[in-house]
């Protein structure tokens, strides 16, 4: 909300700037705004989309809706930004011609400078709180909220992006050629194509389903194991449905002579234990199957895993 409000009053700033002076590094950054504020509506629209009630057709819920918008603005960043300022730095450059009433320019991009600084702070405020000991690049590959990877990568490049624009326009009135504003202009479009590619890989990720974390890993499999009845973890996988709902699907080994009671009670059990240990963890499916050395020794067949390697047929 708070990048949603800054994007929104520095892009009509930006606009009234480029009408008043004509300089393309400001209808760049003015259309860079437009689209910033239509990416942070696709997550917002993401968010409320991803909290529907599961349906029979859709029986894991909607949780990933948030991945897919994020991905849609991975698309709008590249499209309408990245490729828009590129084709307005390229004309500017054949084409240059002095800036106009320097003053409008400058004076909006100062402030958007201090409006996105506002946003980017509040942004990293909010990340810092789920970061923990992750450095900046580890929090933004394995996030799996995609809302704050995408806000502080726009801000970053929004504020990266002023700064290449304020240096455009600062060079083309320092030597009065209009081509460094058509530089800079380029400059900020490379930049947002960058930035898309980056978002664009980390959402397909999160879209074709991401593993829990390890810590979340090691956690589950501590809590499975009781010692008693359940005596093993011999495969587990888990998959995120969505930013704050885990699958967990794991085989785990009982004792041969236990009774269906007894196993039926140890699955119940380990359920409230990985629920307690994961609170996230809301769908487990828990086989119990008999611990054997040789089936553990021969490791799991690729076969007959989901996306594995068939086997072989003749001819």
């Amino acid at each position: 909300m708070a990048a949603l409000a800054a994007n929104l009053a520095i892009a009509v700033a930006k606009f009234v700037a480029f009408l008043f002076s004509g300089s393309s590094s400001m209808l760049a950054e003015s259309v860079h705004s437009l689209a910033d504020s239509g990416n942070q509506g696709l997550l917002l629209v993401g968010g409320k989309k991803a909290q529907r009630e599961a349906t029979p057709q859709h029986p894991f819920g909607y949780g990933r809706e948030r991945y897919i918008y994020a991905f849609l603005v991975s698309i709008v960043l590249f499209s309408v930004g990245g490729m828009f300022a590129i084709y307005e730095g390229y004309e500017k450059i054949k084409h240059p011609h002095e800036i106009e009433h320097w003053y409008w320019p400058v004076g909006v991009l100062v402030f958007a400078i201090i409006a996105e600084s506002f946003s980017f702070r509040t942004a990293i405020k909010e990340s810092n709180a789920l970061r923990g000991k992750l450095t900046w690049t580890q929090f933004v590959r394995r996030a799996k909220a995609p809302e704050l990877p995408v806000v502080l990568l726009e801000d970053l490049g929004a504020l990266v992006g002023l700064v290449l624009a304020l240096g455009g326009v600062g060079l083309a009135l320092a030597t009065g050629d209009g081509v460094w504003d058509g530089i800079g202009t380029l400059c900020i479009g490379v930049l947002l194509i960058v930035i898309a590619i980056v978002l664009a890989a980390e959402t397909k990720s999160l879209l074709l389903g991401e593993a829990a974390g390890t810590e979340e890993v090691e956690k589950i499999e501590q809590a499975l194991v009781d010692g008693d009845t359940v005596t093993g973890v011999i495969h587990m996988r888990t998959l995120h449905l969505g930013p704050e709902e885990l699958l967990v699907a794991a085989k785990i080994a009982v004792q041969h002579d236990d009774t269906a009671r007894e196993i039926a009670d140890a699955i119940n059990a380990a359920e409230d234990r990985i629920r307690a240990a994961v609170p996230i963890a809301r769908v487990i499916y828990l086989e119990p199957d008999i611990y054997s050395e040789e089936a553990a020794a021969a490791g799991t067949n690729p076969a007959r895993s989901p996306g594995g390697t068939p086997p072989e047929t003749g001819h």
